[in-house]
């Protein structure tokens, strides 16, 4: 194979939301690895295989809700262990979890989660996945069955495990965070977790204990209902995903179905809630 990559770099606007979808595009296509940065991501495609006509038919390029600007060039072959470790800094939430990539040295945290995100999203930078941890940490999750809807690259899964949650299902619509999520749950010694490839249609007649649903706010609306029918008595649901702007409409959708509002946290506009049954 060719030694040579083009390489695009993406800048998004709304970020973490158009960054999943334009991944999820690219994906189709043959880029062969993805790297978030801090400003949106930059795509590698080997350039045999690249064409001026790649981006057709990616259609979030052409979504007005959407500004995404880009620019590309030709580069060497490409050591990815050297471009992770340049754009993948360890995470650390409030010093009792931390998140990273396999080539980081080990650190002395209460929960040290090994993640390595290839074309999957979801790293633990991004401010909902942040909250979703924070959340995660102050909750007993001993032998509570477990869903992590949206699994991304199955941080929280393992996180949950990691708290004695099980067993837990992990659940992603796209195919490299299927495959993503199995490998890192395998990385980081988890064995009650189950990966799964698809949506909601999934949840009939599931029960669980906790629910965590990192999608975007259409979605969850969507959902909201059986989410809450796939909750048990006193089960905890934690939602995010969305901007300050969306707690009513999403708070709304809960309540009229019978939750309770516990707390939330804010982190750059992004929000994460806490409900129960």
């Amino acid at each position: 194979m060719s030694n040579l990559y083009i390489g695009y770099h993406f800048t998004i606007s709304p970020l973490a939301l158009g960054s999943e979808i334009l991944i999820a595009e690219l994906g189709e296509k043959a880029f062969e690895s993805f790297i978030e940065t801090e400003t949106g991501i930059s795509a590698y495609v080997q350039k045999e295989l690249w064409s001026t006509t790649i981006l057709e038919d990616i259609y979030i390029l052409e979504n007005p809700e959407f500004t995404i600007t880009y620019s590309f060039e030709e580069i060497e072959q490409v050591n990815w262990n050297e471009e992770w470790e340049k754009n993948f800094e360890p995470i650390n939430v409030d010093g009792k979890c931390h998140v990273r990539a396999p080539f980081h040295e080990k650190t002395t945290a209460e929960f040290d989660i090994i993640i390595e995100p290839k074309m999957s999203f979801g790293t633990g930078h991004h401010e909902t996945t942040h909250m979703m941890i924070q959340h995660l940490l102050e909750t007993d999750c001993t032998d509570k069955k477990t869903l992590d809807m949206g699994c991304g690259t199955a941080i929280l899964a393992i996180l949950a495990e990691m708290k004695g949650a099980q067993p837990i299902d992990a659940i992603d619509i796209d195919n490299w965070c299927y495959l993503n999520s199995i490998e890192n749950a395998e990385r980081n010694n988890c064995h009650h977790i189950t990966v799964y490839e698809g949506d909601a249609a999934l949840l009939v007649g599931k029960k669980y204990d906790l629910i965590i649903a990192n999608i975007n706010r259409n979605i969850l609306i969507n959902d909201m209902q059986v989410y809450v029918d796939c909750l048990n008595e006193k089960g905890i649901l934690f939602l995010s995903g969305f901007y300050t702007e969306d707690i009513p409409v999403i708070s709304e959708s809960c309540l009229s179905k019978g939750l309770a509002y516990v707390k939330q946290f804010e982190r750059n506009n992004w929000v994460a809630l806490k409900f129960t049954k």
